[in-house]
């Protein structure tokens, strides 16, 4: 059994449709899905805020790769255009693998197409916050509770300029 945590986030187009498609083609693997938050870009200031959520996924037969290649996938059905000279710049739909756990075990990977956990979800409170309302007792494999991570100095400010927009639901959470 293989379980996984993917952050979802939008800033271009109708983001809010952008994120539900995703939660829909995802499919039957939604085990659940966090409330929407806009938040603030990050690591390129330029460019409109986000909308961003947590999707916790399921399935039997699904390792670390297919889901990266599932994040692929979406993304593409989005039309999202990568940009070299904006690597973190705006686009349609941003579909990471943040975690991935195997039998209740964390997957590790240090390949660099595949770092396993996210190598930068512990300075992100965009993937924190969704993700500890999905689990209030949440770790990220080797940093640690996500609570604790979310009162950091490091992510403090960032965790404060989160807005949760209550009212926005994605289809899988009715």
């Amino acid at each position: 059994m293989t379980r996984a945590l993917l952050s979802i986030g939008s800033n271009l187009g109708d983001r809010y449709a952008h994120l539900n498609a995703a939660v829909e083609a995802l499919g039957g693997t939604v085990a659940r899905v966090s409330p929407v938050y806009e938040t603030p870009p990050w690591g390129d200031a330029e460019q409109p805020a986000y909308l961003n959520a947590a999707v916790l996924v399921i399935d039997a037969a699904a390792d670390s790769r297919s889901w990266l290649t599932r994040a692929r996938d979406l993304e593409q059905a989005a039309g999202r255009v990568r940009d070299p000279a904006r690597r973190f710049g705006p686009r349609t739909l941003d579909v990471d693998v943040i975690a991935v756990w195997r039998d209740g075990e964390p997957v590790l990977s240090d390949d660099p197409e595949l770092t396993l956990p996210h190598p930068r979800a512990h300075l992100r409170a965009f993937v924190l916050q969704p993700w500890l309302d999905l689990d209030s007792g949440a770790v990220l494999p080797g940093h640690g509770p996500v609570a604790e991570l979310l009162v950091s100095p490091e992510l403090a400010t960032d965790a404060k300029a989160l807005t949760p927009l209550r009212d926005l639901r994605l289809k899988s959470q009715e």
